[in-house]
């Protein structure tokens, strides 16, 4: 075990070693890319935060909650570009483009070359740092004495809505196995899709609505949901572990679908490879 740790830490200081290369090779179009990503993310806070400063809270969520919500979802969506890039994360891309073929003839396992290859601490870290001071601002303005461990729940919270985001992705991703035209950009539209509605508190809404957003299109579980269970209110009366049991649940039938798509891939293949990358 301790040598399988060792391994992944000695791959992620690999890619971090080329993101600084990257980032001091080209430091003006890296800093303009970063600089666009902390506008962006900005502009989506901004907006939800206006409403929500404007009517003094929407749906019973004072204002600094609905902040300390986006600020979350800021962060979950930085944590997917940092450890997401190189369409690690958008995986359908590489399935529909032919490029899997690449990760079977590296000298180690997919799941590894999965778990460390799209990470990019320097140039993928602008959405985590941004969500970061934004989440310090709404903390520090909600006026409440948090317990020591409350910072412990915070990062367990976040691992757990990565996951989900992860699981929501390589789940819808199987549709390029068998089709790989239509479905190899599905994996970004579903992580564009959820992240943008995840900006949108729930809480005022009917629950007819509301517990759709929890169960089948769980876009409530990426923000709102861990944002009120953190300070206590969980939705519904649920417990607060609820997002952990729904993101195994979710990796369980991800992960079985997963396999059924690469045993199709590895039968049949996907003839839309060239040489110098262009796709038919």
């Amino acid at each position: 075990m301790a040598v399988k740790v060792k391994r992944l830490l000695k791959l992620y200081a690999l890619y971090a070693k080329m993101d600084l290369a990257w980032l001091l090779r080209d430091t003006v179009t890296a800093f303009v890319a970063i600089f666009a990503e902390v506008i962006t993310t900005l502009s989506a806070v901004a907006g939800v935060f206006l409403l929500a400063w404007r009517f003094d809270g929407i749906g019973g969520m004072s204002r600094f909650e609905v902040l300390f919500m986006l600020a979350y979802s800021s962060i979950i969506t930085g944590i997917f570009i940092m450890f997401g890039n190189f369409n690690v994360g958008n995986i359908s891309r590489r399935i529909g483009r032919g490029q899997f073929e690449h990760m079977f003839i590296q000298p180690l396992s997919i799941p590894k070359q999965l778990i460390t290859e799209g990470f990019t601490p320097f140039t993928g870290c602008s959405n985590i740092i941004t969500g970061a001071l934004i989440m310090a601002i709404a903390t520090a303005n909600l006026g409440i004495t948090l317990p020591w461990w409350w910072v412990l729940s915070l990062i367990a919270n976040l691992i757990i809505t990565s996951a989900i985001v992860v699981g929501l992705s390589y789940f819808a991703s199987n549709l390029a196995f068998y089709a790989p035209v239509q479905a190899e950009e599905i994996s970004s539209h579903v992580f564009n899709s959820t992240s943008h509605i995840a900006t949108f508190p729930l809480s005022g809404m009917p629950i007819w609505l509301q517990l759709p957003l929890i169960t089948i299109i769980p876009t409530g579980l990426l923000a709102w949901f861990p944002t009120l269970a953190l300070f206590g209110n969980a939705p519904f009366n649920l417990p607060a572990w609820y997002p952990l049991l729904f993101a195994i649940v979710l990796w369980i039938i991800a992960a079985h679908f997963f396999r059924k798509g690469l045993n199709h891939y590895v039968k049949k293949g996907i003839n839309r490879y060239h040489a110098m990358g262009h796709r038919r």
